[in-house]
């Protein structure tokens, strides 16, 4: 069960990893980076003031401290010359005090003028190395763009783009439509004139012209037989050829010269007979 939790949070981490990554933007990232470094250096400065701001304090209980020295001294010389030597080592016990303290600020604001001089060289040199990240990051920024747009020109030059890529698709699977379409069209027109299809909309018994070819190959002879018999039932009428009417006459002629031929020897060899 461990082992599965670690690899489910390792698995988890890498998507979030992977997400971030993609989701993260140079440009972006370098512009955090310089405002963190400025915010930086503002609070270097601010705690410049702060030591700065102390020492004038000191410098200020330094020169009260002085001044009371000198009020001090100068009653105890008052008091012992009016003959009060007790009064007298009392302002000077009170001036010992005052120089006393006055010692321990020398020291303190000592401390703090080193200690302002090293937060000034600390803050001079973090302004030039802001100042010169400042720089590289608008020449990194400049890089990363002309990059970015060389490769969005690339690969839409090339498609090998995402973007480009389902373009690509697109394009083919139109292609690929279009040219089903023409082969069905063609195929289509190729079998309507092979006579495979028939109109559908038109009325009528539905046969192509195959059928109709095949149904005129079949229904010849039994023509041609009727035909004939019609031939010999005229030939044998008294006065088939001679006296037929003018509404016969179109019938027989439309037999054809074969067939007047053929009802002229009929007629000479039944005269013969008689």
């Amino acid at each position: 069960m461990a082992g599965l939790t670690g690899r489910m949070s390792t698995v988890v981490k890498a998507k979030v990893s992977k997400l971030l990554d993609r989701a993260e933007d140079p440009a972006e990232t370098l512009d955090y980076s310089y405002s963190k470094q400025v915010e930086q250096l503002q609070n270097v400065k601010k705690g410049i003031a702060d030591v700065v701001t102390a020492k004038k304090r000191l410098q200020m209980q330094e020169k009260s401290l002085q001044q009371s020295v000198v009020k001090l001294d100068t009653q105890a010389r008052q008091a012992l010359s009016a003959g009060n030597e007790e009064l007298a080592r009392t302002a000077l016990e009170r001036k010992n005090v005052a120089q006393t303290e006055l010692q321990g600020l020398d020291t303190q604001v000592t401390e703090l003028e080193d200690q302002q001089q090293k937060l000034t060289d600390s803050e001079q040199k973090l302004r030039a190395k802001i100042e010169a990240f400042r720089t590289k990051k608008e020449v990194i920024k400049a890089q990363y763009s002309a990059a970015e747009a060389q490769v969005r020109i690339s690969e839409a030059a090339t498609g090998v783009g995402e973007q480009m890529a389902d373009v690509g698709l697109a394009m083919q699977r139109a292609v690929d439509k279009t040219e089903n379409m023409k082969a069905r069209a063609d195929a289509v027109s190729e079998l309507e004139a092979a006579g495979t299809f028939e109109d559908i909309t038109q009325l009528g018994s539905g046969e192509d012209d195959i059928d109709r070819q095949l149904k005129q190959l079949s229904s010849q002879p039994e023509v041609d037989d009727e035909l004939a018999k019609m031939k010999g039932e005229l030939g044998t009428q008294p006065g088939g050829l001679g006296q037929g009417g003018a509404g016969e006459a179109p019938q027989i002629a439309s037999g054809g010269a074969g067939g007047d031929s053929e009802q002229s020897s009929s007629a000479s060899s039944e005269s013969g007979q008689t």
